[in-house]
């Protein structure tokens, strides 16, 4: 499932081998690379998805592609099917009558599955402390839900985290918008879902960096006695553009929120006064200062159970990352560098370059 189909089947179901792509499942991605026909329902095969043109790694994978628009439906040097989802699927599983793929390959992906939901309940659990670690926020986030209450989020390392890791159990609980990783989207967004919605809880999941983009739809919230859950993260910086910035060698500069040092003019001196708490509460929202894993599972209780929009706020570690997707991103890399990471980054980089598929190349015959 691509970010845009996340909840399309509930984890559990036995054809369901989770996320695949840049911010994919392990299991997803390593059956991506060993098919040989792959039929894709409304994907534009975009970047994330496809892992930078490096996942489907079998040199005679050919493509099926279902989509209402033309352009998308002839990518991948594909056979196109321009239809609409629903009509293309009854018609292809017509088609398909009394078709069933080999026991071996339901079992492959049945075991890639386990041992992904093994590596998610260790992240989980993982019991870092003094700070719990972001995927330990997310499984008790999910623990403490209901089957119809909605997450939304948008920007930031959650959206990977969440498509990596959430276990969705109805079509319409996940509302992760990550098509232009929208930094601000998500309150503004989760308010929209509530108005959709309103009889279901909305649990809205933002980062520090994502919360100050655009906060104050709180305000209309409140306004308006449209009862939201803010789950604030707070980790004093931003977690995924660091964590990229590290991935290409140039050391998470200026991701952190702290002053700068006057001796040495880096940014690395105390942490900010920030107080977003004291700002959600300045909107005119009810807010919870939640301490630790377990005093976040009491806060989202108590949330939850509120008839008011909610703020719980939590600090997390910044530089605890949820497992790895096992997928590459093309993020080019400096050519010419004295930092000895850097240069690293860029040899591990034209390495992956030599994996990607060409755009419009068919299979061979």
């Amino acid at each position: 499932m691509t970010q845009a189909g996340k909840a399309a089947l509930p984890h559990g179901h036995p054809a369901a081998v989770g996320a695949i792509g840049h911010t994919g499942s392990a299991a997803a991605n390593a059956l991506a690379r060993e098919a040989d026909v792959v039929i894709g329902v409304g994907t534009r095969w975009q970047d994330f998805t496809t892992a930078s043109r490096t996942l489907f790694a079998d040199p005679r994978v050919a493509f099926v592609n279902l989509n209402t628009a033309s352009f998308d439906a002839a990518k991948q040097a594909g056979v196109s099917l321009v239809a609409d989802a629903r009509a293309g699927i009854q018609a292809l599983g017509a088609a398909l009558s009394g078709w069933s793929a080999a026991p071996e390959w339901r079992e492959r992906a049945a075991g890639l599955v386990r041992g992904w939901d093994a590596v998610a309940d260790a992240a989980f659990t993982a019991g870092h402390r003094p700070l719990p670690a972001q995927s330990e926020i997310i499984g008790a986030l999910r623990d403490g839900m209901g089957e119809r209450d909605v997450v939304v989020c948008a920007a930031g390392s959650m959206p990977g985290d969440l498509h990596k890791l959430w276990r969705p159990s109805d079509p319409l609980g996940y509302h992760v918008e990550y098509g232009y990783s929208c930094m601000g989207y998500e309150i503004a967004g989760g308010l929209g879902v509530k108005m959709a919605a309103p009889d279901r809880e909305v649990v809205v999941l933002v980062g520090g960096g994502s919360y100050l983009m655009m906060a104050q739809e709180i305000a209309t919230a409140v306004a308006e006695r449209l009862k939201l859950v803010v789950v604030l993260v707070q980790n004093h910086g931003y977690a995924s553009i660091g964590a990229l910035s590290e991935s290409v060698g140039a050391d998470r500069f200026g991701t952190r929120y702290r002053y700068r040092d006057p001796a040495t003019g880096h940014l690395d001196g105390d942490t900010l006064p920030v107080d977003l708490a004291a700002n959600a509460a300045s909107l005119g929202a009810d807010v919870i200062r939640a301490q630790g894993l377990d005093g976040f599972r009491e806060a989202l209780a108590t949330a939850l159970a509120a008839e008011r929009t909610t703020v719980v706020h939590v600090e997390t570690d910044l530089l605890v990352p949820a497992p790895d997707s096992d997928a590459w991103w093309d993020v080019p890399v400096a050519e010419v560098s004295a930092l000895p990471p850097t240069t690293a980054a860029r040899a591990a980089y034209e390495q992956h370059k030599k994996t990607q598929r060409p755009l419009l190349a068919p299979p061979p015959a």
